[in-house]
């Protein structure tokens, strides 16, 4: 297979990206190669706004034929969240033809080396940051996400994600030298002496299992991980959302096939109506490793089951904050009443546990009682989303009928403190877009506690009365213990009730923020400098990204020769 990409011409285009992204996750300060407007782009080869949205108005109603074997139909059936039938057609794979073709390409990969591998995978991530107004209406309108948060999270914030794993695979694989020399004394003997070489190997097929609420986000790490360690990665796609993904193969086999190597190192695995391909997949022995976002209830089956893959689960957690006391309360209900709203708590990071002492809190506006605050962070919310177009923006549409349902039966979980509302969306009639609820419920009372110590995902919070500041942090233990959390945060000026606090987190391996009352919200993370979980409680067994999400996708093979 020519090369239409040199190893020279990628190294010397992208090694410095490459370094850049190195320095990054050593300091863990911000960087970011992907710029987050939308005006950024249209130069240098990238789409403006209006080509992006013509280019995919052009996927509508058609064939994305990617040329992959085994192909033995062709499917279809997506509907974006806000009314619009897409209509696009993905090949359908005989697995049993598939496999075999993508194992095919892997010596050659494998034997290409750390550097070229992390290189090419640069390219790809350029290619589709490029095309990333494009992909905004993909993840757009496959995720319901509302457009600025499908362009930023769904683009450069994804793109970062997936250069910080192949940041992290490039680091622990070069770990070990490539080659050795040996010598070890005998005394009056002559020395034992050995070359030694020293090969990364990859496991074999990965897979990704794709979300439906950040297809990109979520898929990239496992992918950019995997394909960086050596493996070939097979993507299944969430049925509701293929186009993202489809499109994020489509771009790896091209570059794949320009610099050399096989295409069918990348592919996917779009499935049929009710075919429910994830779990034969996931037993296939050519399958070694597997990264999973999405309910608790199939992650456990994974890591039960999957036993010949090693694998990768984010799940679902009950994450918390705790309002003990405050220096800007404003600045505080502002930040909730946002982290609340946003994507209509659509994350797997979004607070739905809000744990306030009964006897209220201290502020630098005097004293709250518990109903104040929540009055108070209940007219925050109206106050952001009073302006439909506003709320459109920040809301984005419910993704699927069981966030709707959720959302409507929290209503007689307890006392209503803010009800949701229905808003309309001009652009799309169609669209299912409602507010946040929040409900009252007691931390004494056994009858909430079903209701508090389970993931409500979607825009549900509670707000629990707890005992004390100490109560809460207990429960907070409990709660992340049992159901795990992504996401910790917190607002006391209290030093003993933050150091309380810090120290369950640390236990309990949670992810804290504490205090934040301007623009970095709880559920939002930064690549090369956050960690998106911490893979030690029942929400994730994984983080992203450290060296332990990239390390075992790859062992190292030593031959040895005598000297």
């Amino acid at each position: 297979m020519a090369a239409e990409l040199t190893a020279h011409e990628l190294i010397a285009k992208h090694r410095p990206t490459l370094d850049q992204a190195l320095e990054a996750i050593r300091t863990r300060a911000y960087w970011s190669p992907h710029p987050e407007h939308p005006k950024a782009y249209g130069e240098a080869g990238s789409l403006d706004a209006a080509a992006g949205k013509a280019a995919f108005d052009a996927l509508l109603g058609a064939r994305l034929d990617l040329g992959q074997p085994g192909t033995d139909g062709w499917v279809a059936g997506e509907t974006s969240p806000y009314g619009i039938e897409l209509g696009v057609e993905y090949p359908h794979a005989d697995i049993d033809t598939l496999l075999p073709a993508m194992k095919s390409g892997q010596r050659a990969w494998r034997d290409a080396g750390a550097e070229m591998r992390a290189v090419v995978c640069v390219e790809i991530l350029k290619r589709i940051s490029d095309r990333t107004h494009e992909f905004a209406h993909a993840v757009m309108h496959t995720s319901g996400q509302a457009f600025m948060m499908a362009f930023q999270a769904g683009g450069p914030h994804a793109q970062d994600r997936g250069l910080e794993a192949v940041a992290y695979a490039y680091v622990e694989q070069v770990r070990t030298p490539d080659t050795a020399e040996w010598t070890k004394p005998q005394g009056k003997r002559d020395p034992l002496a050995l070359n030694k070489q020293f090969t990364p190997v990859p496991r074999g097929i990965a897979m990704v299992i794709g979300c439906n609420t950040f297809p990109t986000w979520n898929g990239y790490p496992g992918l950019f991980a995997s394909l960086a360690t050596g493996n070939a990665v097979l993507v299944k796609p969430h049925p509701r959302a293929v186009l993202p993904l489809a499109l994020t193969v489509q771009v790896a086999r091209q570059v794949l096939t320009e610099a050399g190597f096989d295409p069918n190192l990348v592919a996917l695995a779009a499935e049929r109506p009710g075919e429910g391909i994830a779990k034969t997949l996931a037993t296939r022995p050519e399958i070694r490793i597997i990264d999973y976002t999405g309910s608790t209830a199939f992650g456990d089956w994974l890591e039960a089951n999957a036993r010949q893959a090693q694998v990768y689960t984010e799940k679902a957690g009950v994450n918390t904050v705790i309002v003990d006391s405050t220096d800007n309360y404003k600045g505080m209900l502002s930040n909730m009443a946002f982290s609340l709203s946003l994507y209509s708590g659509q994350m797997c990071t979004t607070p739905q546990n809000l744990l306030i002492p009964r006897d209220g809190i201290r502020t630098d506006e005097g004293p709250k009682t518990f109903d104040e605050v929540v009055a108070d962070l209940a007219r925050a919310v109206d106050g952001l989303l009073g302006d439909d177009a506003r709320a459109n923006a920040l809301l984005g549409a419910i993704v699927n009928p069981d966030v709707k349902a959720r959302l409507e039966a929290a209503a007689g979980l307890g006392e209503v403190a803010l009800a949701s509302r229905e808003i309309a969306n001009p652009e799309f009639p169609d669209a299912v877009v409602r507010t946040p609820v929040i409900v009252k419920l007691d931390g004494a009372k056994p009858d909430d506690e079903a209701a508090y110590m389970s993931e409500c995902f979607g825009p549900v919070s509670f707000a629990v009365a707890m005992d004390s500041a100490a109560d809460a942090a207990e429960l907070l233990r409990r709660t992340v213990r049992e159901k795990g959390a992504m996401t910790v945060g917190a607002y006391t000026t209290d030093g003993e009730v933050e150091a309380a606090i810090q120290e369950v987190c640390l236990e309990e391996a949670a992810q804290l923020s504490l205090n934040l009352t301007g623009g970095v919200y709880v559920n939002q993370t930064a690549a090369f400098s956050d960690f998106h979980g911490s893979g030690g409680n029942p929400a994730a067994n994984s983080a992203l990204c450290d060296g332990a999400f990239v390390a075992n996708r790859f062992r190292v093979v030593e031959v040895r020769r005598e000297a």
